[in-house]
């Protein structure tokens, strides 16, 4: 292994951003690794409303960027690699990633989820050529066409009002008979002209040709099937932790969310998780910023107890 690192944050969504600008502008040697562009989710969103001080809406690669360049003028690095697990290694935390092997004495796990699956017949199918997890990515491929959007909680609802900029129908297929989203959200959504909600149905399949064609959708108190025509499925149906990289070494809850407590300390010394990967009830921009001041506080208690505060290596 290289040298070890003082503090090691993996992902670089809005936690991890905001623990690296509070720990490089405590002094810390802070190194980020991220597999992909820096922004995590919050990269993908539109318009960012309800952050304070933004009372005019930021688009998420807007505030993410202002987040990345202010970690980095604090002395941050990014790392562009993927760490492919987290492990124990004498008087530190090995840190396997896909350019090489890292020691760090401590570690934040701010690695974000990823977009559920519906696992029906046609989505990987159609994965490119009709299929799709992130409305702002691919929205105006689909301009003047009808869309579907799967999903009722506040980033479907989201997801569906910004595809009326493009869409020239967007219809939400919704489980139950009523919305999960923000009242707000919903009504907005509800009263726009170009939407409609297919209540209590499922997607059971994704048909189409050389591209989608439609859904079948399935009555979930009749189980009646009947096929609607679209051009577009736009499936946003929750999210999943990606915890791989630490399944085995840190504790984690029934659906693979890492336990943390409100310091944001692990089951593992010197490890520390932030932002959406952790077992908590809200999952915002601003409470991932939250957990990363406090993630980053807590390595430094950590490192300074383990240390003392002027031990070698602290600037």
């Amino acid at each position: 292994m290289s040298e070890k690192l003082e503090l090691a944050i993996v992902g670089a969504g809005p936690g991890g951003l905001t623990c690296a600008i509070y720990a490089a502008r405590a002094g810390f040697e802070t190194v980020i690794f991220e597999r992909g562009a820096p922004g995590g989710q919050a990269f993908e969103t539109d318009a960012i409303e309800n952050y304070p001080g933004a009372p005019d809406g930021s688009t998420g690669p807007a505030l993410t960027m202002r987040m990345e360049r202010q970690a980095e003028a604090f002395g941050a690095r990014v790392i562009q690699a993927e760490v492919r697990s987290v492990e124990d290694a004498p008087g530190a935390h090995r840190l396997v990633t896909s350019d090489g092997e890292r020691a760090a004495e401590a570690v934040v796990v701010a690695t974000g989820t990823s977009h559920r699956k519906l696992g029906v017949e046609g989505e990987e199918e159609f994965l490119g050529r009709g299929v799709s997890y992130c409305a702002t990515c691919d929205g105006a491929f689909f301009k003047g066409k009808r869309v579907v959007v799967v999903g009722g909680g506040d980033t479907a609802v989201k997801e569906g009002m910004f595809l009326t900029r493009f869409g020239e129908t967007v219809t939400l297929v919704h489980r139950r008979d009523r919305l999960r989203a923000e009242k707000i959200t919903a009504d907005r959504f509800l009263a726009h002209e170009k939407t409609s909600v297919e209540w209590n149905a499922v997607v059971t399949r994704i048909v189409g040709g050389a591209k989608v064609e439609g859904v079948v959708l399935k009555d979930v108190r009749s189980n009646e099937e009947r096929e609607l025509r679209c051009d577009g499925v736009f499936i946003l149906v929750g999210t999943a932790p990606n915890t791989e990289l630490v399944r085995g070494y840190l504790e984690t809850d029934d659906s693979g969310y890492i336990i943390a407590d409100c310091e944001m300390c692990t089951s593992s010394e010197g490890v520390f998780a932030c932002g959406d990967v952790r077992q908590k009830r809200l999952r915002q921009v601003v409470t991932a910023c939250g957990d990363g001041a406090t993630a980053a506080f807590s390595a430094q208690l950590y490192l300074e107890e383990k240390h003392g505060t002027s031990y070698p290596g602290r600037k």
